[in-house]
């Protein structure tokens, strides 16, 4: 049968009108195969890191399988080479060294590692009504209300005052007890009803409930706080002031899992941001030398504004861009001034339950691909870094001569809120730099939603960054 012609209207219609397409309408078998695997390897980077520290340790163990050494300061560096740097196990860098000189520049993927969560407190444990809990203090922003009555795991470290450290890992393994925090019962609820979302649950009613049994042979007060510090004690070697040096948080105890009867989504906690961590990782992990010096950030704190000596405001990333360009001797200004980064992180996914708050012709879908965004901010874009039209028409150029779907995103309407991302802090330092990454449902909930063909999009999109000219 003869294919139908054209019309002169559905030429010009395809000439001239953006019209993008669901991104499963143009992926080959071949392609389709490649997403599922690739989303298989992301669902165990997950569940391995539900903590910057963890992320970090799994990320070095998948670096070195891939050939990456830690870089000692003043090494030669030679085209090919794999090199990583750890800032105090809680962020890293990577770099795969190019064939061309860092005076012309670097490729650079930038993300973050940390995700909302409940931090225990300095002095956390208490007993009330013979119940002991830990009180906690939330890091990012949580909606309070979502982290009551679900299972929740403890990660992190204590520091003793002998320089070991105890790593805390309770909740995730076979058999092993969870954690929860309580909830008023719909019967007494009355007056809670009432309140504002945003006030129906007190940040300091956040209270982990650990345990109810109380100590034996013992008629002092607080026999159930005394019955879990004896457990610990036993288990970990610690007393109760080392709380005051540890860093511990709960985290829900959700695993990575398809969601959907077609298995398109991807449900779990800590989409944001290492949905695109893992892709800025996996591509890197996959070049085999590229033209210019491809380097791999996963920063630590930008969910509380990137401070801190492991945040992207840190001169860490500095320090160690410097000690690259100093082994080819040059200089870190004429690098940067030469430099791209793409700022990985997620965007918004247009959520019909609430379309109020989206502006829909500027809105990520799901399916739609890796989501670019220009411009994030609040409001009159306070904070952002603002791309110029030049450098988005190169991205454009870079996507689209690998075949990787994209789209154009904002986070919601204009007046309805905003956020940031590490894409200020990377264009401050003379860096041309743009956002782009996941579009997500239920963002900094305990249980995000993704789509697997986005994944796998913004995996290409870095990979296509990194092999950049």
């Amino acid at each position: 049968m003869e294919e139908k012609q054209k019309t002169q209207g559905e030429l010009r219609r395809e000439a001239l009108l953006y019209q993008p397409k669901n991104g499963y309408d143009r992926l080959s078998a071949q392609e389709e195969a490649d997403l599922n695997t690739y989303c298989e390897d992301y669902k165990k980077f997950l569940d391995a890191g539900k903590t910057e520290r963890e992320c970090v340790a799994e990320t070095i163990r998948l670096a070195e399988q891939h050939g990456f050494k830690p870089y000692v300061r003043g090494t030669a560096l030679n085209p090919g080479d794999k090199v990583y740097r750890a800032n105090r196990g809680k962020a890293i860098m990577l770099a795969v060294i190019g064939s061309r000189p860092l005076s012309e520049g670097a490729n650079i993927g930038a993300a973050h590692i940390d995700s909302p969560r409940l931090d225990l407190k300095p002095n956390p444990v208490y007993e009330d009504a013979e119940m002991a809990f830990f009180k906690t203090h939330y890091y990012g922003g949580i909606r309070k209300y979502q982290w009551v009555t679900i299972p929740l795991e403890l990660h992190g470290v204590i520091a003793l005052k002998d320089g070991s450290t105890v790593t805390v890992a309770i909740g995730c393994g076979a058999d092993e007890p969870q954690f929860t925090i309580d909830d008023l019962l719909p019967h007494l609820g009355a007056e809670q009803s009432k309140k504002p979302l945003g006030e129906a649950i007190p940040g300091e009613s956040l209270n982990l409930l650990i345990g109810s049994r109380p100590f034996k042979d013992d008629e002092g007060s607080d026999r159930v706080k005394l019955a879990i510090l004896d457990l610990l004690n036993q288990k970990y070697g610690i007393v109760e002031e080392d709380f005051i040096s540890a860093e511990l948080s709960a985290v829900p105890a959700f695993r990575a899992v398809d969601i959907g009867f077609d298995r398109s989504l991807i449900g779990a906690y800590g989409h944001d941001d290492r949905v695109c961590g893992f892709a800025s990782l996996a591509a890197l992990l996959a070049l085999g030398t590229p033209a210019r010096t491809a380097v791999c950030m996963l920063a630590d704190k930008e969910e509380i504004g990137s401070t801190g000596v492991t945040g992207m405001k840190s001169a860490a990333f500095d320090t160690f861009m410097s000690d690259l360009c100093d082994a080819q001797r040059v200089s870190l200004k004429a690098c940067y001034e030469k430099s791209f980064c793409l700022s990985a992180d997620v965007t918004a996914a247009f959520d019909p339950n609430f379309a109020d708050v989206y502006e829909k012709r500027n809105s990520a879908r799901v399916n739609y691909g890796m989501g670019l965004c220009k411009y994030t901010g609040a409001r009159g874009k306070s904070g952002c870094s603002d791309a110029s039209a030049e450098l988005v028409a190169y991205v454009r150029k870079v996507l689209d001569a690998q075949g990787v779907v994209w789209q154009m995103a904002e986070l919601g309407k204009v007046d309805a809120g905003g956020g940031g991302t590490v894409a200020a802090y990377m264009a401050e330092r003379d860096i041309d730099t743009i956002d782009a990454g996941v579009p997500v449902l239920s963002m900094h909930s305990p249980f995000e939603t993704v789509s697997k063909l986005d994944c796998y999009m913004t995996y290409r999109g870095m990979k296509a960054v990194y092999e950049a000219q």
